[in-house]
């Protein structure tokens, strides 16, 4: 809004109404000149994966970037979807009083146990549609709606122990992973491919949980698929 255009506003209201137009003129002045809030804000979604390091990592690589950004950790170690769900579900308020930009959800690790936690894929499959609908309810400083990008998870490495198995490892690549892919087309939403990070170079991982270094790399992952879209 130029000054002019602004000052011709203020004599016309005046000449309307008198002297009590400026106050009412105020909310909109104020409102017309607000400006951008400056940053981004991104909310880690996930299970131990997200909890133990990588959102500490991620921070760090904005940090030395020099690019103004907020990590925010909500890994829940030991979750599985359906647990993810609830906590989402009773917490709502709070995640998104932080109002993110971006959202990165990488579950799935918890659900290929062979122990109570066993998630069939269909019930996996419908635990995270409900998951990315509540984050699409989200609103950012801006009032659009989050970039959510979704993540397939790393490779079960053979000799874990239980409650991992054999089928574990199996059910990673043959249905989990599959059925990540498939919410991804169909809702539209970036995937970043955490599975071939690790199966590429899998002494990044120790255990069901990548190494010091692995954690790293796997900050690194994400920050280069938010990159991409940062500077769209």
């Amino acid at each position: 809004m130029s000054s002019l255009s602004f000052v011709n506003i203020i004599t016309f209201m005046q000449i309307r109404f008198g002297r009590h137009s400026l106050l009412l003129l105020m909310p909109f002045f104020v409102s017309a000149c607000a400006s951008p809030p400056k940053g981004i804000i991104i909310l880690c979604a996930g299970d131990s994966i997200t909890a133990q390091a990588y959102p500490h990592f991620l921070q760090q690589l904005f940090n030395a970037q020099a690019i103004r950004a907020k990590v925010l950790n909500y890994g829940r170690s030991g979750f599985t979807s359906g647990e993810y769900l609830r906590f989402l579900q009773s917490g709502r308020d709070r995640l998104a009083s932080e109002k993110p930009d971006f959202i990165l959800l990488e579950l799935g690790t918890n659900d290929v146990r062979a122990d109570l936690d066993f998630t069939p894929a269909g019930i996996f499959q419908a635990n995270m549609k409900q998951i990315i609908a509540i984050f699409r309810a989200f609103r950012s400083r801006t009032g659009k709606s989050p970039e959510i990008l979704l993540a397939t998870i790393p490779p079960v490495p053979k000799e874990t122990p239980f409650p991992f198995t054999a089928d574990s490892v199996l059910r990673v690549e043959g249905e989990i992973n599959p059925a990540i892919k498939s919410i991804s087309d169909e809702e539209r939403l970036p995937l970043v491919d955490n599975y071939a990070l690790f199966s590429k170079e899998p002494n990044l991982l120790a255990g069901v949980h990548p190494s010091r270094e692995g954690y790293r790399r796997l900050a690194r992952h994400w920050f280069d698929a938010l990159k991409s879209l940062i500077s769209k």
